[in-house]
């Protein structure tokens, strides 16, 4: 379960064993939902926010927060899908310090 990203408490991961499309999680206290990258035909359409089976859904607040570092980040999101699930490379965290527009 690598963690990718924390920004202001909110955590977004991989799980170890996903599917596509190409998605995280993100996790607040006892709060969980997904954001899917969606892309058509190559090219990105949207950033998609689901909630997760059994999971209470991160409120509006979070909902927003992990929407925006996924579009902000979703380039660096998509080569650690690839290191992590095609090559097997373990991926680092980072700690996002400065908030995003």
């Amino acid at each position: 379960m690598p963690k990718l990203y924390e920004y202001f408490g909110l955590i977004i991961l991989f799980y170890s064993n996903e599917h596509e499309p190409i998605h995280v999680h993100g996790k607040y206290q006892d709060q969980e939902s997904k954001a899917e990258i969606i892309f058509e035909a190559g090219k990105f359409k949207e950033v998609r926010i689901t909630s997760v089976k059994g999971k209470k859904p991160l409120n509006t607040t979070y909902r927003k927060r992990l929407k925006l570092v996924v579009e902000h980040f979703r380039d660096d999101i998509v080569r650690k899908w690839i290191d992590f699930f095609v090559y097997n490379v373990e991926v680092k965290s980072e700690v996002i310090t400065k908030k995003i527009d």
